[in-house]
């Protein structure tokens, strides 16, 4: 039998008598493990003469002669299949295409170094490719469904090349003859099996070929067991120092192939450029060791790595230049062209993410295939290659459709024909949730992928997906019922951005509105109130939708103003006169309406005016209803000094009585914005015989109106004085009672 590769832990050693101890180690050794003259040989060496003697050379097993004709067979017809219905058939065809694929690429390699020139010849690359082809169907006979995804195809490779130096060792180490079975020999050996197995391993090895694997209910003949590859690396390592040389140029040991593959760049057979360099300083300098790699592959990977780190650094400090380019448009109102030039920072961003992609792709393609870095450094790099390129690959996904979102909310404003701030906003308050929903799913599609590709198994995965589910059962009821508010809100649209409403005890405007909340600015802070929220309270909203007025946005303006209660009729109808005259030629406001109320709760009187204003945010929005309450308070006063109560003395004769009236309107001839309107005596108090005037003026300004009254009193206190009509003051008579 060949060789084992452990000592057997069920053999139990007796007292330790020197002699009986020493006889017994040598008895036990070539049944048992490697000598110590094996493992301290070097590479190539052959085991010691007297051991040598024991094993049966390839040539003697019984299994040569089938060898020898698979051989011939796949030179005359190369159009097979390495994978068979039995263990001996996968074995050996396995065995001798592995074997042809070493002969072939050593003929190759020689034919090019004697070739001039950079490339290969369109001969030899047509040769090269027909032996990758062989390489290729040798490696479907291991299973390597175990191995991650991410770096499966290349430690395919490594193992089957592996695993052919490790049956040279096996085949050419074995004490006794040892029969592989066919199809017949498989249905016999299961027969005396007291558990019939689909599995057959090569005696005294680890080594196992298994047919349980099936694939749509086919059966996919005998390959080598996952467990098998799984142990390749470590029963490499156990002979990689014991292998036999080869016997010649046609035999079908090929010790070195494994050193081939990993000790130079490219796959399989080195590129031209790097077999023009001279022998000894590719096998002195070049491909020197140094943790399981060669100066070549050390230095081209760290210069490969090193202007990549450069390249993504670059990346992403533009990346990140592109949010605060944001920040700075987005700190002031936006024009089309800002708007424009927005919508090119989002694609900005895509173009980052899509350079990056392929910049990482060709990192990897050229640290495995042209470096060719193995082992345990690739298995290093190619984690971390494909976390980027898969991190990328998210961030790309999400700037896609980001950007796709802002481009189709411009063409929507553009083909309605409202192509304003305004509009570009509320469009894309519906338009860019679902597109960044969309981005977020892909990503997160594509971290799950990343995970089995790092080898996570698929159980693990879908643990990680029922996350999400769990959250929402347990703590994310809120954020459905924001969802759905929102979604509502979308859909009946009692309110939109921009526009001027009430909601609860919220009066402001509404700047966002998103699937999970609502954004109000009130004149002293930004609010942000749940979509659930929204969807119970009252909504009040004071903007009105008119197709007529497309570019802007216009809000119903109310103002109630208490009046005193001593105010006349006619000083209420002056009230407003005055304010209609005002509202109608104010700046901002339209369709102006003044009227008078009562309140319903202690019967007051109210002035209430209301027309529609263009009122963007609360700047001009207070600006002006501070100018209308400032001038309806002036217009207020001006209509109670415009009813004038002048007193008289009780000693006026009734010709002055009578012309009175006559002198005050005389007044008015002077004051061109004054219009006189009546003069009455009103009331007979206690001093004086009172009379009552009014009239209307039509001074621009309050303070000219106060001038005008001014002159006014001026002029009535002169025309008294000359007519001698007197103006008395009270009196007081005080009456002392002595007892």
């Amino acid at each position: 039998m060949c060789r084992g590769f452990r000592v057997p832990r069920s053999i139990r050693l007796p007292r330790p008598i020197p002699l009986l101890l020493a006889f017994l180690i040598a008895c036990l050794l070539p049944l048992t493990g490697l000598t110590t003259a094996a493992f301290s040989a070097g590479p190539g060496a052959a085991a010691p003469a007297q051991l040598r003697a024991t094993y049966v050379p390839l040539e003697s097993q019984p299994f040569h002669d089938q060898l020898l004709e698979l051989k011939q067979q796949w030179t005359d017809a190369p159009l097979n299949q390495v994978v068979g219905d039995s263990p001996r058939a996968t074995l050996l065809n396995f065995y001798v295409v592995m074997a042809q694929v070493s002969r072939d690429i050593a003929r190759i390699e020689a034919k090019a170094e004697a070739t001039p020139g950079l490339l290969l010849s369109s001969a030899l690359r047509h040769e090269l490719a027909l032996i990758n082809s062989y390489f290729e169907e040798a490696v479907k006979a291991l299973d390597v469904s175990e191995i991650p995804q991410s770096i499966r195809a290349d430690f395919a490779d490594e193992y089957a090349l592996k695993l052919k130096v490790i049956l040279d060792y096996v085949f050419t180490h074995s004490r006794k003859p040892f029969e592989i079975p066919d199809a017949a020999g498989m249905k016999a050996l299961n027969d005396g099996r007291v558990n019939p197995s689909p599995s057959w391993t090569i005696p005294g090895t680890s080594i196992t070929l298994t047919d349980e694997e099936t694939e749509g209910g086919r059966d996919r003949g005998y390959r080598f067991s996952a467990f098998t590859v799984a142990q390749i690396p470590s029963l490499y390592e156990e002979i990689k120092d014991q292998r036999a040389p080869s016997a010649g140029p046609s035999s079908l040991l090929t010790p070195a192939i494994y050193d081939a593959f990993s000790l130079r760049p490219g796959h399989l057979l080195p590129p031209k450029w790097y077999l023009n360099i001279p022998r000894g300083l590719r096998r002195n300098v070049l491909e020197s060791h140094l943790w399981d790699q060669t100066l070549f592959q050390i230095v081209l990977g760290l210069l490969a790595l090193a202007a990549f780190a450069l390249v993504q650094y670059r990346l992403v400090l533009a990346l990140l230049g592109t949010y605060r380019m944001t920040e700075r448009a987005a700190s002031q109102p936006l024009t089309p062209l800002e708007i424009w030039r927005v919508d090119n920072i989002a694609w900005h961003r895509v173009l980052l993410a899509a350079v990056a992609l392929p910049i990482t792709r060709l990192v990897e393609l050229l640290l495995d295939h042209d470096v060719n870095v193995t082992g345990l450094p690739l298995q290093v790099l190619m984690y971390l290659l494909y976390t980027l390129y898969f991190c990328w690959a998210g961030l790309f996904s999400f700037f896609l459709m980001e950007a796709l979102g802002r481009s189709l909310a411009e063409w929507i404003t553009i083909l309605r024909g409202r192509r304003n701030a305004l509009q570009l906003s509320r469009v894309s308050n519906l338009v860019m949730p679902v597109c960044r929903v969309m981005g977020a799913i892909i990503g997160v599609s594509l971290m799950y992928r990343l995970l089995i590709l790092l080898g996570l198994p698929g159980s693990t995965v879908l643990a990680f997906s029922a996350v999400p589910g769990l959250a929402i059962g347990l703590g994310a009821s809120k954020l459905l019922g924001n969802l759905f508010a929102g979604l509502s809100i979308q859909t009946d649209r009692p309110l939109r951005v921009g526009e001027f409403c009430r909601i609860g005890s919220n009066l402001g405007y509404v700047t966002k509105i998103g699937l999970r909340s609502l954004e109000l600015q009130t004149h002293e802070s930004r609010i942000t109130i749940p979509n659930s929220v929204v969807d119970e309270e009252t909504i009040v909203n004071y903007s009105l939708r008119s197709d007529q007025a497309q570019d802007e946005v216009l809000h119903v303006f109310e103002l109630h103003l208490p009046l005193p209660a001593e105010l006349t009729p006619d000083q209420l109808d002056d009230l407003v006169h005055y304010g209609r005259l005002y509202l109608t030629d104010l700046p901002g406001l339209s369709a102006a309406q003044v009227f008078l109320d009562q309140a319903t709760e202690d019967g007051e009187l109210l002035l209430r005016c209301c027309g529609q204003i263009h009122a963007p945010d609360w700047t001009d929005y207070l600006t002006l209803r501070e100018a209308v309450l400032l001038r309806l308070r002036q217009i207020l006063d001006q209509v109670i000094r415009s009813r004038m109560v002048i007193g008289v003395a009780y000693d006026t004769s009734p010709e002055q009585l009578q012309r009175i009236p006559e002198l005050i309107a005389s007044l008015f001839a002077r004051e061109p914005l004054a219009a006189f309107r009546a003069c009455r005596l009103m009331a007979i108090s206690d001093f004086s015989y009172d009379f009552t005037y009014d009239y209307r003026s039509a001074q621009p300004t309050y303070a000219a109106f106060k001038d005008e009254v001014a002159r006014l009193n001026r002029a009535l206190l002169a025309l008294f004085a000359a007519e001698g009509i007197e103006i008395p003051y009270p009196t007081q008579a005080e009456i002392q009672l002595n007892g």
